[in-house]
């Protein structure tokens, strides 16, 4: 029989085990947590010993939270310093690899770019005239910090205070040569905080003399040359291990402002620069007084040079088209023919030049920006800021501004290719999309109207209702889409208001977009290089035939709807003082929030031009648009452009070569800083169609003629009169 009292034996011997379990569970951890209190008291009572009171306890709380904040602040760094060693990446002495001279499209020297090293020399090789007086202007205490002069910038900033502007600045050569290697002239945080890293890795990288020599090669000397051997020929007509104290006070007077004191433009500001730089050898005890009277009794005399004006914006971002094409050649000495007009960009320029004496104050706009392409894709003009020797930062193809209603050209290109028409009526009224509610300037709506009306007035809700409404799944996928093909080559922000303009593009990129329009739907394939030869004739690299032609990327039934569209802004939409007188104009006006940024970008048969204005600090213009300055600045520039040349029709539109306007549409006459009104840009004369044709067919028949040998050229060589005829010797 079984005994009932041991049925739970088992149940008991599991419930036992799992109470021991838990017992040694807990009594561990409270014995755990009991030893670590009795630890930390006994580090308590050690470190009572060392307990302050009075002046050190207050210096021992400082020096507490100062490793505290400093902790913090390596950390913060270290984040700063990461973008800033990026630049460091890959080969970044590949400039140096590079010797190219420039040609215009019809073969005339217009510049060098890169490092000609038999021009170049070691800093031991160099005048010690020379080095002393760079490193008494630039940086005295070059030998002595590590990349960052603080005592300097200590010096620099008090004297600044004094005097209530900048006098001086704290720049080390370290940090110049940094901001000449990796980064641009943009004046901004960003661009300070990398430029500071950057000369520490220099310094921790590079011996000083190395650092010293690489300054000296790639700072801009004005009148388009680069380092100071280069300038030396330039101006001196010398090599520079030749250059006389005079001549080396000269040159290292260039560094701080080439296009104020280049001797060829303005020889008495050269000098009277020079003559400071004197003092400053004497003040800076490297050279007596004695020593440099002389210098200052006899200044340096230059070359007469004339008129000598390079495209260098033109040719900065030539430069580096030229080093991404020929980048796998196995030489890289070469000369290359470029896309440029010099007459095209010296128009470019004067138009640019008379909107910002004439109104920029008014506006209160300081710099502008302008491509010119010809259709076809040659870029025939750039203009990268008002004044490249004060500022070598290119605002056309490397400064990124928001472009406002000139982007909306792709969200209106889409709702074409979606069967949309002109005509295709739409409502202008509020619209919401997530948290943004967008306006139209002036705060009106208009109701129901057609596509063609919203676009010639640049009515904002309209482009976000074709959007969010018409264009289907992803529409801001589609618009980004729409503009890398068009050719934006900046990164598009995926964000619903893009489609007003609100993500940054570059001048470039939508002279490059809005060409596509007058050549029918087809890539405008901008380029500035044509050809790519060596010094012995050979072409290594031809744009008509080494790249693919061009694809279409806008039906041809929507380019010619948005060419109707485009072709009335200038007359009855937002930019009337864009129309060209007798032809035919398109484009689209933008002005972004705030009015910091103007643009226009506008097309004929014959070319494309964008054009902006603002100021690079981003601060507000004088409510400028783009229907402004800009404007007024392309009809200038296209009433030049088209002086004596066979019109071209744009596509899909009824009048394609209008009549002459009675009254052009111009703000006022444009005048000089004295008042004096300014005559009109002039082409020179050229020669007539029927004989460019045929000069043109000539051309062509000598590019195909076979050359001829030595014994053929003799042979038909005609004797003159009375003379025997040559023959070749063996």
């Amino acid at each position: 029989m079984q005994d009932p009292f041991n049925q739970e034996d088992r149940p008991r011997k599991r419930s036992n085990i799992l109470l021991r379990i838990d017992s040694w569970i807990d009594s561990t951890i409270w014995n755990a947590g009991f030893s670590s209190g009795e630890i930390w008291e006994e580090i308590t009572i050690f470190f009572r010993r060392f307990r302050t009171r009075g002046a050190w306890k207050v210096f021992f709380e400082i020096v507490g939270e100062g490793m505290n904040v400093g902790t913090a602040g390596f950390v913060l760094l270290l984040a700063l310093a990461m973008p800033a060693f990026e630049e460091t990446a890959g080969n970044w002495r590949a400039r140096d690899d590079f010797a190219v001279t420039f040609l215009d499209r019809y073969g005339n020297e217009i510049g060098h770019r890169g490092i000609i090293h038999e021009d170049s020399a070691p800093v031991d090789q160099l005048p010690d005239h020379f080095v002393k007086a760079v490193l008494a202007t630039e940086d005295r205490r070059f030998f002595e910090h590590f990349g960052i002069d603080f005592l300097g910038l200590a010096r620099a900033m008090t004297e600044n205070v004094k005097a209530n502007s900048v006098v001086q600045g704290g720049s080390t050569i370290t940090q110049q040569l940094a901001k000449n290697l990796f980064l641009t002239n943009e004046r901004t945080l960003e661009r300070k905080i990398k430029e500071a890293f950057l000369a520490f890795w220099l310094e921790a990288n590079l011996p000083k003399k190395e650092i010293l020599r690489l300054y000296l090669d790639r700072a801009y000397m004005g009148g388009g040359t680069f380092g100071a051997a280069a300038a030396a020929q330039f101006y001196f007509g010398k090599n520079i291990t030749e250059v006389s104290l005079a001549e080396s006070a000269m040159l290292a007077g260039l560094f701080k402002a080439p296009a104020r004191y280049a001797p060829h433009i303005n020889l008495p500001a050269a000098r009277g620069r020079a003559n400071e730089v004197l003092s400053n050898l004497v003040q800076g005890n490297l050279m007596t007084e004695g020593q440099v009277i002389g210098a200052r009794r006899n200044p340096a005399s230059v070359i007469d040079r004339g008129d000598h004006d390079a495209p260098d914006y033109f040719l900065d971002w030539a430069f580096e088209e030229v080093k991404r094409i020929a980048g796998g050649f196995d030489q890289h000495s070469l000369i290359v023919r470029t896309t440029i007009d010099t007459g095209m960009q010296k128009a470019a320029e004067a138009s640019v030049e008379t909107s910002l004496r004439q109104d920029g104050e008014r506006y209160r706009a300081s710099q502008a920006a302008l491509v010119l392409i010809e259709n076809g894709g040659a870029v025939r003009a750039m203009v990268g800021g008002r004044d490249y020797g004060e500022s070598q930062f290119n605002r056309a193809s490397r400064a990124l501004r928001q472009p406002g209603s000139s982007f909306k050209i792709y969200t209106y290109s889409l709702a074409m290719e979606k069967g949309m028409t002109p005509d295709s009526p739409i409502t202008d009224a509020p619209i919401h999309w997530g948290n943004w509610n967008p306006k139209n300037y002036g705060l009106s709506y208009r109701g129901r109207i057609d596509i063609k009306t919203a676009l010639a007035k640049s009515i904002n809700t309209i482009p976000v209702r074709l959007a969010k409404e018409r264009l289907g799944e992803d529409p801001i996928g589609q618009i980004m889409a729409q503009a890398k093909k068009f050719g934006v080559e900046t990164p598009i922000r995926r964000d619903v208001t893009i489609t007003i303009g609100t993500s940054e593009v570059t001048v470039l990129d939508q002279a490059t977009a809005f060409a596509v329009f007058p050549a029918g739907g087809y890539q405008s394939r901008r380029h500035g290089i044509a050809q790519i030869l060596n010094y012995n004739g050979d072409v290594l690299y031809d744009f008509s035939r080494d790249e693919p032609p061009p694809t279409r990327v806008l039906s041809e039934t929507a380019g010619d709807y948005m060419n109707q569209m485009l072709t009335r802004v200038p007359y009855v939409g937002t930019a009337r003082r864009a129309a060209v007188d007798g032809v035919l104009t398109g484009g689209k006006t933008g002005t972004t929030q705030g009015f910091r940024d103007a643009w226009f970008v506008g097309f004929t048969g014959n070319f494309t031009a964008a054009v902006w204005f603002g100021n690079d600090d981003y601060t507000s213009s004088n409510r400028m648009t783009g229907g402004s300055l800009p404007a007024m600045t392309f009809k200038r520039l296209m009433d030049y452009a088209h002086q004596g040349i066979e019109l071209r029709a744009i596509p899909g539109v009824d009048n394609p070569l209008p009549t002459p306007r009675a009254a052009p549409l111009v703000a006022k006459a444009a005048v000089d800083a004295n008042g004096n009104a300014l005559a009109p840009l002039q082409r020179p004369r050229t020669l007539n169609r029927d004989t460019t044709e045929i000069l043109r067919g000539l051309l062509e028949q000598f590019d195909s003629a076979k050359p001829l040998g030595v014994t053929e050229r003799l042979a038909a060589a005609t004797p003159l009169p009375g003379l025997a005829p040559v023959t070749a010797e063996r």
